[in-house]
């Protein structure tokens, strides 16, 4: 008798919970995209999901790029050929680079809820391939 109404409240509090989704990063020496990136480059996301980037060839990292971060978030540097993690908590843009592999266009760029940092991160001058990379990836961004 009182099992069902405390179920049906249960219910219902879980109907309204989203499971935060984790998504997955590789970091390739060579993909479809090219040399030297990141697959897939681009990924949207919600506040609170998680961002794993698996280093599938050696050599790699992820680094955020200097102005490419949502107001609040701190830098991040990943150590060379570990999986990280990274929880995203804040809306906006995450602009993230291979530090030796950066000038060659392995960058990513993962939009978390709505992109409220868009005109800092697109003002971000980037060098060589990660240059025209980056443009095309901040014009994926809705």
């Amino acid at each position: 008798m009182f099992a069902r109404p405390i179920l049906t409240a249960c219910l219902c509090l879980a109907a309204g919970m989203v499971p935060a989704e984790t998504f997955e990063i590789r970091m390739l020496n060579r993909g479809d995209a090219g040399v030297m990136v990141y697959e897939p480059a681009f990924v949207r996301a919600a506040p609170g999901d998680t961002v794993r980037f698996v280093p599938t060839d050696s050599g790699h990292n992820a680094e955020s790029i200097d102005g490419m971060l949502p107001e609040g978030v701190e830098a991040f540097r990943s150590r060379f050929n570990d999986p990280f993690e990274l929880t995203v908590t804040e809306e906006g843009l995450y602009g993230v680079k291979c530090t030796p592999h950066y000038g060659m266009g392995m960058v990513a760029l993962i939009q978390v809820g709505a992109p409220v940092n868009l005109d800092t991160a697109a003002e971000v001058t980037h060098r060589g391939k990660a240059k025209s990379r980056m443009a095309e990836l901040i014009g994926m961004v809705d």
